[in-house]
């Protein structure tokens, strides 16, 4: 049984300037930098930089991506510092809670979000889409 995300592993074609994107334009506390890599905390999340020239140059065209919670005290003051270092925003907010979509400097679609997954379920809830299948994990994974 999985018991949560360990770490994300992101390959990077240029390990200087991915480093300085994730830690002073993002916040990220570096733990570790060598040659061919680096490790990084977002709050208790470790993330680790992995240089590899076989790095995608744009991004996927689908629409997976990592969010990253964010205070909403900060965010606004986030969203600056991203449009300021010139991460391209791939999609504008369409969901409940302040998002921002954009990409890394290697084209990871990525998001800062500052809702929560109980905030989500409620605003679900209030207009459910069809086929609609809520778990209740306190009555061992039974459908409602």
């Amino acid at each position: 049984m999985v018991g949560g995300v360990n770490h994300i592993t992101f390959a990077v074609r240029d390990l200087e300037a991915s480093f300085a994107f994730y830690a002073d334009v993002l916040g990220m506390r570096p733990v570790a930098r060598w040659y061919k890599g680096a490790y990084l905390e977002a709050g208790s999340d470790w993330i680790c930089l992995s240089l590899d020239d076989r790095t995608r140059s744009g991004s996927l065209p689908e629409y997976t991506h990592v969010a990253f919670t964010m205070r909403e005290a900060e965010f606004s003051a986030a969203v600056e510092r991203l449009r300021a270092s010139g991460a391209e925003c791939w999609q504008e907010n369409r969901s409940p809670g302040s998002s921002y979509y954009f990409l890394d400097p290697n084209g990871h679609k990525l998001e800062i979000h500052t809702s929560n997954l109980e905030e989500r379920m409620r605003e679900l809830r209030k207009n459910p889409p069809r086929e609609l299948v809520i778990f209740d994990t306190a009555r061992d994974g039974a459908a409602e």
